[in-house]
């Protein structure tokens, strides 16, 4: 097959070549960190782009069944919205007091997905653009889904001590649009990192029935 022949999805051999590179592309989320966090004085072994972008996927799902929407294209918006910042980084919100994030955002999609297949392209900053304008209900939900991970995070964080996180539960509260995401926000405040594997735990100890005799 040369370069210009088309396989049997339509794609050719350079279009292959920059999905693939797309791929290489994406390692770097696993290996950039989310930034914010820093000002409440977390260290620099703090959440990963791509662990970010895992559980947002998740709590898209959940909540779009919640909220009785297309969980498919919440999970699709949310897989995909933080793309960009394989070349920008995680622009803070201190950041964007100098900067427009979400215009540099759009400019690194934008050129990211240039020379992917057209179908491939337009549907990945359809789906980009939804999330972003939240013009359908989808949309919202995707933005929820993107601020309750933010949430979880920054409970997390409380939890270990870094009490300056809390800022960050308390602007989610101020975003968020659905109820669904309103009342799982109220949850989230109230548990702790640990609560899902207390009763998890098998302690593999007995008590003695006779302590052994001290030798004389």
């Amino acid at each position: 097959m040369t370069q210009n022949n088309k396989n049997l999805y339509g794609v050719n051999q350079k279009e292959l070549k920059e999905i693939t590179n797309l791929f290489f592309e994406t390692g770097m989320l696993k290996r950039q960190k989310e930034v914010g966090s820093y000002f409440a004085g977390v260290d620099a072994d703090s959440t990963t782009i791509a662990g970010h972008t895992m559980r947002t996927c998740l709590i898209a799902y959940f909540l779009a069944q919640l909220e009785k929407v297309d969980a498919e294209k919440c999970v699709m918006m949310c897989l995909f919205h933080d793309l960009p910042e394989t070349r920008i980084t995680d622009l803070h919100k201190v950041a964007s007091k100098y900067i427009n994030a979400r215009e540099v955002e759009k400019k690194a999609l934008l050129d990211q997905t240039k020379d992917l297949p057209v179908n491939i392209k337009k549907q990945i900053r359809d789906l980009w653009d939804e999330m972003e304008k939240r013009n359908t209900p989808e949309g919202v939900v995707a933005k929820d889904a993107d601020w309750l991970e933010h949430a979880i995070s920054a409970r997390e964080y409380v939890n270990l001590g870094y009490k300056g996180m809390q800022d960050w539960i308390d602007n989610v509260r101020k975003a968020l649009e659905t109820k669904s995401a309103k009342e799982l926000l109220k949850v989230i405040e109230k548990s702790d990192l640990n609560d899902w594997y207390k009763d998890l735990k098998k302690m593999t100890y007995k008590k003695l029935k006779k302590k052994p005799k001290k030798k004389k």
